[in-house]
C-alpha cells in the first residue's frame, strides 16, 4: 500500500469527465500513473482510503504502436478505451419479426453486425472481445424453435468458422471458447478446437465465444474443482480466495476476464445468466438497438457512455 499511497491524486486533478474534450486528450491515465499503468483495473487512489477516485488504467502503450492504430472517433478518448467488452447479442429474432422474414434472416443479419465489432474492436485495439453466442437455458426452448433457430445458430457458426478463418488469422486476431462444447454438434466442435489451436498466437484481439455457456454452470464447476484440489490435499479450505476461484472460472483463458463493459442490445434489462461473477464491477451499456442494427455509430455511443462514467469498487467519488 506504500507504493498506492505516494501516487495518490487529487480528485480535482483527474476527473476527466469534467473537462472538455479538447482537454481530456490531453490528459492520459497512462501518463498520469505510468508505474501502475500494467494494471487492467481502475487503481489509481485519490483521497482517503475507500472514498477515492478510480481511475481506468490502460496496458502501456507502444511508441510505434500508434502507426498501426486505426482512426479513433473524436467522439471517445484513446486512451481511455476498455480492453474488455462483452457484448449480450439480442433482438436477431425481433430484427426479423418486424420485417416479416423467418427468424433465420435474423441471425444472418446478426452475423454482418458482430463481424462489423470485431472489425471496430481490432481497428480501436479493444483487447478482449467476449460474444454471448449460446446460453445453455436456450436448450429448454420449444422443440420447434429448437429445430429452425438453434441448429440454424449452430450452422451459421461453423460456416463462419470455414469461410472465415482465414481473414481471422490476417487480422491477428485469437479464438477461444468458454462454455460446454460437449452438446455441440461434432463439426463444430472439431472447427472451433482448429480455430482456437491455429489462433493462438495472435495478439491484436482475443475473441471469446461463449456457447453453450451458464454463468452458473461456470461458478459451479469452478467451485467442484476446488473441492477437488482440498479432497487430493493440493490446498487447504482456508486456501481458496476469490483470486483462486477467478483461476478455476472458464474465462481464465485471457490475462483480462472481468470486463470493463458489458453491451446488451435489444432494450432488454437483464444480463440473463451470463457472467454473474465476472460482472462485478463491469460498467451495464443496454442498448435500444436490435442487435443486426448495431453498427459502428452505436458501438461509439456505447464507448463514450464508458468513458464518461468511473469505476469506483465499491468507493464513493471524492468531492
Amino acid at each position: 500500500m506504500a507504493a498506492m499511497q505516494s501516487f495518490q491524486i487529487h480528485p480535482s486533478t483527474l476527473k476527466h469527465q469534467r473537462f472538455p474534450h479538447a482537454t481530456r486528450n490531453k490528459l492520459s491515465p497512462n501518463t498520469c500513473c505510468p508505474l501502475f499503468s500494467f494494471v487492467s483495473k481502475a487503481t489509481i487512489l485519490s483521497g482517503p482510503r475507500g472514498n477515492g477516485v478510480l481511475v481506468n488504467c490502460l496496458p502501456p502503450v507502444d511508441n510505434h504502436a500508434d502507426e498501426d492504430l486505426g482512426s479513433v472517433p473524436p467522439d471517445l478518448w484513446k486512451d481511455s478505451m476498455p480492453i474488455h467488452v462483452a457484448v449480450i447479442m439480442d433482438g436477431n429474432r425481433r430484427w426479423a419479426q418486424m420485417r416479416g422474414l423467418p427468424s433465420v434472416s435474423g441471425y444472418e443479419a446478426g452475423a454482418h453486425a458482430f463481424r462489423t465489432v470485431v472489425d471496430l474492436c481490432c481497428k480501436w485495439r479493444i483487447t478482449v472481445l467476449t460474444v454471448f453466442v449460446f446460453s445453455s437455458d436456450n436448450w429448454t426452448r420449444p422443440k420447434v424453435q429448437h429445430l429452425v433457430e438453434i441448429d440454424f445458430i449452430m450452422e451459421l457458426l461453423e460456416r463462419a468458422l470455414r469461410d472465415e478463418l482465414q481473414q481471422l488469422m490476417r487480422k491477428n486476431v485469437r479464438v477461444s471458447l468458454i462454455g460446454d462444447s460437449t452438446r455441440l454438434p461434432k463439426p463444430l466442435q472439431v472447427l472451433l478446437r482448429e480455430a482456437e489451436e491455429t489462433t493462438k498466437n495472435n495478439s491484436q484481439l482475443h475473441l471469446i465465444f461463449a456457447l453453450n455457456y451458464s454463468g452458473q454452470n461456470d461458478i459451479l464447476q469452478a467451485c467442484q474443482n476446488m473441492a477437488l484440489k482440498v479432497k487430493d490435499g493440493h490446498i487447504e479450505p482456508e486456501d481458496i480466495n476469490k483470486f483462486l476461484l477467478e483461476k478455476e472460472l472458464e474465462t481464465n483463458c485471457t490475462e483480462f476476464p472481468n470486463p470493463d463493459l458489458l453491451i446488451r442490445t435489444s432494450g432488454e434489462l437483464r444480463i440473463s445468466n451470463f457472467f454473474l461473477w465476472q460482472l462485478a464491477y463491469t460498467k451495464l451499456y443496454f442498448a435500444n438497438s436490435l442487435w443486426p442494427d448495431f453498427g459502428e455509430d452505436e458501438f461509439v455511443e456505447a464507448l463514450s457512455s464508458f468513458q464518461q462514467r468511473q469505476r469506483r469498487y465499491g468507493g464513493r467519488s471524492g468531492s
